[in-house]
């Protein structure tokens, strides 16, 4: 069942639905999740079972927006220590596009947390996420897990229609949707480790190591291997059923120029390229990072379903701005 978002009614059903330990699908302003109620390990371990994800693989709980700015306060339910640097994150970039991995309270979330003593947390910036985190804990949900709205390891979800799609098996009773147009952002979250008392970059996103550091006042650490696990992070994730390779704008072209008009079973995605036969699904890929990122997901789902077995990516270009971009290309290419 797809609802209009914009309807208030829509928005009071699903929080109900959450608070009876249905799923929603939810639109963020990185990509549409798949959402239970946090603090109920049967709802929980539906996302588990609904997207084939392993049980410890960690899920983000979303919650919403601090009363009166004091963010500490907002996730006091979840955390049992909030670092400073943690705190100077949250007032930088919530409501916003990053998640924050802090100490769990060891009574609350540990089957969304992966069994961890970790939890990753963050307040989404769009409106209807908003609306329904406010209404459902109205209901006495504190917060909601919901990973992206796919099969496990396949591409993000960025509209409603794609959620549907994923989940075309599971009936109205188990699975409500909220349509709230496309995802603005179109990746998911960076993911900044706080639970070891320094920042641990663990996922990029559409933030730069430089915004954050700047934000937080210490320097922004690598991931080493005692990081706790958090989501989008295995080698392999974001795929499409055909195999995507990253090549340079020159590799596309001179291998397109080879093929010719026997080109089949292919699609690119590129900024460079120019000649392509006409059996080739092509699209452009721009040139501003933000724009790439809020397209990549659907433009994968759609090459996809043109039924290629190849689809050719143009290696993003370098600098932090498309480190988002480039993780999710690398991980969908492994």
């Amino acid at each position: 069942m797809t609802l209009n978002a914009s309807d208030p009614a829509a928005i009071e059903q699903a929080a109900q639905r959450l608070a009876a330990g249905g799923l929603v699908g939810m639109p963020t302003e990185t990509v549409y999740g798949l959402a239970a109620d946090a603090g109920n390990a049967s709802a929980v371990s539906r996302i588990f079972t609904a997207k084939g994800r392993p049980s410890d693989h960690p899920l983000i709980v979303h919650i919403p927006p601090a009363e009166a700015g004091d963010w500490r306060a907002s996730v006091a339910l979840l955390a049992h220590s909030v670092p400073d640097f943690a705190v100077a994150l949250m007032a930088a970039f919530w409501p916003g596009p990053l998640t924050l991995i802090l100490p769990r309270r060891p009574e609350v979330a540990a089957v969304a947390a992966g069994g961890q003593d970790s939890v990753g947390v963050r307040c989404p910036a769009h409106p209807v996420a908003q609306a329904l985190l406010k209404a459902a804990g109205r209901h006495g949900v504190i917060g909601v897990a919901a990973p992206s709205a796919n099969r496990f390891g396949r591409v993000s979800p960025t509209t409603a229609a794609h959620v549907a799609e994923e989940f075309a098996e599971l009936g109205d009773e188990q699975l409500l949707i909220l349509d709230g147009g496309a995802c603005p952002v179109g990746i998911e979250s960076t993911i900044v480790d706080c639970s070891r008392g320094h920042p641990v970059l663990l996922r990029p996103g559409m933030l730069t190591p430089a915004q954050i550091e700047a934000a937080c006042g210490q320097p922004l650490r690598e991931r080493d291997e005692a990081a706790p696990r958090a989501s989008g992070t295995l080698e392999s994730h974001y795929a499409p059923r055909a195999k995507v390779r990253l090549m340079s704008g020159e590799q596309i072209q001179a291998a397109l120029d080879v093929l010719g008009q026997d080109a089949k079973h292919i699609a690119v995605y590129t900024r460079t390229t120019q000649r392509a036969a006409r059996a080739v699904a092509q699209r452009r890929m721009p040139a501003d990072a933000a724009a790439c990122a809020q397209e990549l997901f659907a433009v994968l789902r759609e090459l996809d379903a043109t039924g290629v077995k190849l689809i050719w990516v143009e290696t993003p270009p370098e600098g932090a701005e498309w480190d988002g971009v480039r993780d999710r290309l690398q991980r969908a290419a492994a």
